[in-house]
């Protein structure tokens, strides 16, 4: 039997962790001057344009430290791609706290910032924002915590919204649309299971029932007889799981199937990625489930190069740097005044990103093309590809 979070397993927690939500505390999001996301600075599309860039250089975590370097190197590297386009990067150290984050994001916008990329973390990045916010410069950060987005402040970070939305989609048009969502008893486990039941909701889907748990062996254990009688009394087909790989995921692949939810016509669906680490790929009980990804050809592509140019992997989400100056440089290439006001930013055509497309939406958050995936047979089996424009399948 699978324990939850077990030692062996720490490994693959930290992984997954810089995956996953970090759900801080924040303030109520700023709008610049003349409201939502009208607002922003003026810019000389024709001179560099200066672009601060926020990493948790300088914290007690080592890990921070690499994290950071992915982020620049990433950074520089689509800045290396832009034609005719010129970013001045300008990085500066937050040591990853919501204090010194505030602190440099001021010191940004004081050297002469148009534009924030960065920080990571939700309650720094929230700090950011709120900090600059009256002095007009909108900030991209590299959280996926929507509660932070909003007036100012902009998540690049795929969120919970989006891979619930694609996921239901997909489900809905593939005859599996009676969805039992199953979620633990946090606050991202909760935040995930509004999106999922959000996701339903939208996409003309039936709730079949939701069932928690305490997110404990003991509490996934005590609620496989609930999950069970939820299954039949809702008439489920599916079985929509916000458990991680690094939490109750294994225990989960392994205990369905044994109380006889049958895998193979109740479709088992995971919020969060299932093929991080590899070892998760050889349960059997996720056999057969669904998963959202990336487009898997774009993200080897920018691994490939990442690894060429720099000699490691990329972090996980290195890629994030990639895409905010991307996004950046071609707001910039259109020779307008206005490129950097959030009006600007959240076009509807979106960008194209080191993983595949995106766009940011009004709200601060934003929407990614992903791929809907398969485990067969040990391996990752992509049944829709992303979409490569917005309006096509997948939104």
């Amino acid at each position: 039997m699978f324990a939850v979070l077990t030692p062996i397993r720490k490994g693959a927690a930290r992984l997954v962790a810089a995956l996953s939500l970090i759900w801080l505390a924040a303030c109520e999001p700023i709008a610049l001057g003349g409201g939502g996301t009208s607002g922003g600075p003026k810019i000389d599309p024709s001179a560099p344009v200066p672009v601060a860039l926020l990493v948790p250089r300088g914290s007690s975590n080592g890990s921070d430290e690499f994290l950071a370097k992915a982020l620049e190197n990433a950074a520089r590297m689509a800045i290396s791609d832009l034609n005719g386009v010129r970013i001045d990067l300008r990085v500066y150290s937050t040591a990853g706290t919501a204090a010194q984050a505030q602190s440099a994001a001021l010191q940004a916008v004081n050297d002469g910032a148009k534009v924030i990329l960065g920080p990571v973390f939700g309650e720094a990045a929230n700090a950011a924002g709120v900090a600059v916010a009256r002095k007009g410069v909108n900030v991209l950060a590299f959280s996926n915590n929507p509660t932070i987005a909003g007036g100012n402040v902009f998540v690049l970070g795929p969120t919970f919204d989006n891979t619930a939305g694609r996921l239901a989609s997909y489900a809905k048009r593939q005859g599996k649309g009676r969805v039992l969502v199953v979620y633990s008893e946090n606050v991202a486990g909760q935040l995930g299971k509004v999106a999922i039941e959000q996701a339903i909701a939208r996409q003309g889907a039936t709730l079949a029932g939701s069932v928690g748990y305490q997110f404990s062996q003991q509490g996934v254990v005590s609620a496989i007889p609930r999950i069970k009688a939820t299954a039949a009394a809702g008439q489920a087909n599916a079985v929509f799981l916000t458990a991680n790989t690094a939490g109750a995921l294994p225990l989960f692949a392994q205990m369905l199937p044994e109380a006889g939810i049958n895998p193979t016509t109740t479709q088992f669906i995971g919020l969060s990625r299932w093929d991080i680490p590899p070892q998760t790929l050889q349960l059997p009980g996720v056999q057969g489930g669904w998963f959202a990804m990336p487009d898997p050809g774009k993200t080897q592509a920018f691994s490939n190069r990442y690894k060429a140019a720099y000699g490691e992997v990329p972090h996980p989400i290195a890629s994030l740097g990639y895409d905010g100056i991307a996004a950046i440089g071609a707001l910039v290439k259109a020779g307008k005044s206005d490129a950097l006001t959030g009006a600007a930013l959240t076009q509807g055509a979106g960008f194209q990103g080191a993983t595949g497309i995106f766009r940011l939406r009004p709200d601060g958050t934003n929407q990614r093309g992903l791929a809907v995936a398969q485990i067969r047979d040990q391996q990752v089996v992509v049944i829709d590809p992303a979409p490569q424009g917005f309006g096509g399948a997948g939104f």
